[in-house]
């Protein structure tokens, strides 16, 4: 049985994404962008936008990660780094 929430085998990370979705319409709406921009990242030569990536992998509760959406990005600069506080302007 092919559970669509598996990332070993299966469909693309972005085609699990579109199903935990519920559809292309309903990811687009929660990014903010057009079912046209999520339909291209279907294919081979589009890629998903890097700032989509960590909505994306919030949306569908960890099951689509950054890794897997972008494998170019270096997403464990990002998972470790540390939050400074804010630096009070000096007056």
């Amino acid at each position: 049985m092919n559970n669509i929430l598996s990332a070993e085998a299966g469909p693309p990370p972005i085609d699990r994404a579109i199903q935990i979705a519920g559809s292309a319409q309903a990811l687009a709406r929660a990014l903010g962008v057009t079912r046209a921009a999520v339909s291209q990242w279907r294919f081979p030569n589009r890629r998903v936008p890097a700032q989509h990536c960590p909505r994306i992998e919030r949306l569908t509760g960890g099951f689509v990660r950054c890794e897997d959406l972008r494998p170019d990005v270096d997403w464990s600069y990002l998972r470790t780094a540390k939050r400074k506080p804010p630096q009070k302007a000096e007056a």
